[in-house]
């Protein structure tokens, strides 16, 4: 029973690391394309998935369609956030636009706090129920939400590698100006950018809220670490690291809870980052900066 409750660890970690890959992969695509950090993105993940709700509601709309909502108040957000945060203050200093989203991440946790008298608020459960092969259990709510995460990376991949806002985005993140040069707008591409990582952002935090049943705004700073973390794990700007990466982490966290419990959790996933950072400082998929 020992090793059927590890297995069940790992499947139950791996499924929902999935929604850790879409919070590594919107922290992947602004760094891959303008090679700066945005500290609110999980931050503007959690609003769009409260806002998502709001909107449902005030629609008297069936549940399923939440994370849709979710997915169009995220790429506002996401877009909002570009606006104030990188389009206002000038690229040529790194600090002012880090500091910018840092008070951008708060500016929303406050907000949320004060809509929501920081208590947690139920969020629909848009499938339910247990598969069962003998001892091993697999969750409904667990499957759909790989399934879902799945389904948007997957569009993600064919939008990058297979259209012409993909090619651009490609472009202005390799040579900048030769993209300039070639008619390409820079700030049309990272409003772009900015605005599909929030969709992405959306959908991972509605699928989160679905998981656990609730949304609380103290899901905003351990979604921050995670999504950075998983962004350091996988390469600083590599997708499918971000990818592979969010999985390790939702496998690692899951197991670690087992063995250790909930209150070491988190200590272990830290000491996960500091192994790749001692032994692979670039990431699973990211170049290895090599060592003076």
């Amino acid at each position: 029973m020992l090793f059927i409750d590890l297995l069940q660890s790992i499947a139950d970690g791996l499924l929902f690391g999935a929604t850790y890959s879409l919070i590594g992969i919107g922290f992947t695509l602004v760094f891959g394309v303008m090679h700066k950090i945005n500290m609110a993105y999980a931050a503007a993940s959690v609003a769009g998935a409260y806002a998502g709700l709001t909107l449902l509601k005030l629609a008297g709309l069936p549940p399923l369609l939440v994370i849709i909502m979710a997915c169009l108040a995220g790429a506002v957000f996401g877009l909002l956030t570009y606006v104030l945060c990188f389009w206002l203050i000038p690229l040529s200093h790194p600090l002012a636009t880090l500091m910018s989203t840092v008070g951008m991440l708060l500016l929303i946790d406050e907000i949320v706090v004060h809509l929501t008298a920081g208590m947690p608020v139920n969020y629909p459960t848009v499938m339910g129920g247990m598969v069962s092969l003998g001892s091993f259990l697999l969750r409904g709510d667990l499957m759909f939400i790989f399934t879902i995460a799945v389904l948007a990376m997957a569009a993600l991949m064919y939008l990058i590698y297979r259209t012409r806002l993909g090619l651009a985005t490609r472009a202005v993140s390799q040579q900048p100006v030769a993209a300039q040069l070639c008619g390409m707008r820079l700030g049309q591409v990272n409003a772009l950018t900015f605005t599909i990582s929030g969709a992405l952002g959306g959908i991972a935090g509605s699928l989160i809220g679905s998981a656990v049943g609730l949304l609380s705004p103290l899901l905003i700073a351990p979604l921050t670490v995670k999504g950075l973390i998983v962004t350091v794990i996988g390469g600083l700007g590599s997708i499918p690291g971000a990818i592979i990466a969010g999985l390790l982490v939702g496998a690692a966290e899951n197991v670690f809870q087992f063995v250790r419990g909930v209150t070491e959790r988190d200590i272990y996933v830290m000491l996960l980052l500091f192994v790749f950072l001692v032994f692979r400082p670039g990431g699973i998929l990211g170049a290895d900066p090599g060592r003076n």
